[in-house]
């Protein structure tokens, strides 16, 4: 099993930076790619940024340019590095595992709050 879990949320003003932490822990060789997706309220859930096992990287693109997700493969632990935060960037985002065998496995979700 897997287990994921996010920490560096919260709230900050827009303009400003936050960078979130997902550690995952078990059987860390069946992971193939993690992710980090976000829903807003009244929203469905939507991708925000993807890395392989190799490192490659896909965003969405209302995020380009301003948030980085990267991997220590060392300490099993996935970043999404968010910068130029805006309102519309408020959200629970929520970690993602997807497995060699097809399974995907969430973490509980963290909160961002992006406002004055």
């Amino acid at each position: 099993q897997v287990q994921l879990v996010e920490s560096g949320g919260g709230l900050v003003q827009p303009g400003g930076s936050l960078r979130l932490s997902c550690a995952a822990s078990g059987t860390i060789f069946s992971i193939n790619a993690m992710g980090w997706y976000r829903q807003a309220p009244g929203k469905q859930r939507e991708l925000v940024a993807t890395i392989t096992k190799g490192s490659s990287t896909n965003y969405a693109d209302s995020v380009k340019a301003r948030f980085i997700i990267s991997r220590d493969n060392a300490k099993n632990t996935v970043y999404l590095q968010m910068n130029n935060l805006k309102p519309e960037d408020t959200a629970v985002y929520y970690c993602d595992a997807a497995l060699i065998t097809g399974r995907e496995i969430w973490g509980q979700g963290i909160q961002v709050t992006v406002s004055s």
